[in-house]
């Protein structure tokens, strides 16, 4: 059964350098004009009203820069179609700065439990360089703001490997995060993404990341300030307090069934992943006429779930287990990956046990190459 569901809003009030994900300027008619196609793509998948969900995610864009009348409406879409008396988590993403006491009080009074802001970097001069509006101050303001209207879990999003950053400057900016003591946080190396103002920039030599070496060392330096604090790393890129992990998040990593609804979103649903169009007139028409504004649809046979189980699985610091695996897809992990895996431990990339595999410190960093050792040439035959 599925019961998870990302939803997209698209909205920025600025285009940061570096964010390749689908986005658009806000505009209020805009705006409204995506809400009524959203409501109609939702309904033609949710038949029957209050559905009941694990998880809701809300992300973006910028889900926040929606203005009240339009937060409201999207909230009463959410209501109307997911038991929200059934969400265990309910995250709208948010960017320092652009959500106000009235906002926050809204979201809070239909079951919003989460919050995952968008700090990036604790230096006002490389926020200007990111291209982003917030500045530190707005930091400390919203989470002052979210705590004192009743929303605790919160989360805050770091980027390391950006232009100009030393691992000094990282240093204090993992620092002044960690003075929050939030319960999550998650961290993000730059990569430069076709179609953004960095990579234009980069193209023409106008723009140079730290050496590997040193985002390595950024990386490390990372892991060890967040496990001195409390802040478990249980995948690559995330860490919490011991039951604060990102429940949806987890759903993505352990390869399970959600529904993805908004321009861009991806879904997936048994035997398929649907990818929605991307583009703002294209997603409105198709959405509004059909309830459908899909782009491709990408059958996922046992072969791709059984690859996608390890890549994903391979991200969180607990692994895959092998009775798990072996549950979902009746033959034995150690059976398909006997060569792969000998090769992975010889190289320290992974450790093994007798409940299963996970990557090691030094695998993390060769994660692409770790999860490329796990792609099949064909089917394996059941047991």
């Amino acid at each position: 059964m599925t019961s998870a569901v990302y939803i997209h809003i698209p909205f920025c009030e600025k285009i940061c350098h570096y964010c390749d994900f689908t986005k658009f300027f806000y505009d209020e008619k805009m705006a409204d004009d995506y809400l009524i196609a959203l409501e109609k793509e939702i309904a033609t998948y949710i038949i029957e009203p209050q559905q009941p969900m694990r998880t809701i995610f809300v992300g973006g864009g910028t889900p926040t820069s929606l203005n009240m009348r339009q937060l409201k409406k999207l909230l009463f879409i959410i209501d109307f179609y997911f038991d929200i008396s059934q969400v265990e988590e309910f995250t709208f993403e948010a960017n320092p700065g652009d959500i106000s006491e009235d906002k926050i009080k809204l979201l809070n009074s239909f079951g919003v439990n989460r919050i995952s802001m968008g700090a990036q970097v604790f230096d006002d001069e490389l926020l200007e360089h990111l291209g982003r509006l917030h500045r530190i101050k707005d930091v400390y303001r919203n989470v002052n703001d979210l705590k004192k209207n009743g929303i605790s879990n919160i989360s805050i999003d770091l980027m390391y490997g950006l232009p100009n950053q030393t691992l000094a400057g990282l240093e204090q900016t993992i620092n002044e995060a960690l003075s929050f003591d939030l319960p999550h946080y998650s961290s993000y190396s730059l990569q430069i993404e076709p179609k953004t103002i960095f990579y234009q920039r980069y193209n023409k030599g106008k723009l140079h990341k730290p050496p590997e070496e040193v985002e390595a060392a950024m990386y490390e330096l990372l892991i060890e300030k967040m496990e001195q604090k409390g802040k478990l790393q249980y995948e690559i890129s995330n860490f919490a307090k011991l039951g604060f992990e990102s429940k949806h998040n987890l759903t993505y990593w352990d390869n399970d069934y959600y529904y993805g609804f908004g321009a861009g979103a991806h879904g997936y649903l048994p035997n398929q992943r649907i990818i929605n169009l991307r583009p703002f007139p294209a997603y409105v028409k198709q959405a509004s006429e059909t309830g459908r504004p899909v782009l491709h649809t990408e059958p996922i046979g046992r072969k791709e779930q059984i690859e996608e189980e390890l890549f994903l699985g391979l991200r969180k610091r607990s692994g895959v287990k092998f009775n798990t695996f072996e549950e979902k897809f009746n033959v034995s992990l150690t059976s398909i990956y006997q060569q792969e895996l000998a090769q992975l431990r010889q190289k320290k990339w992974i450790e093994q046990d007798q409940y299963g595999i996970r990557l090691t410190k030094q695998g993390q960093l060769f994660g692409n190459e770790v999860f490329a050792a796990f792609l099949l040439e064909q089917e394996p035959s059941l047991t």
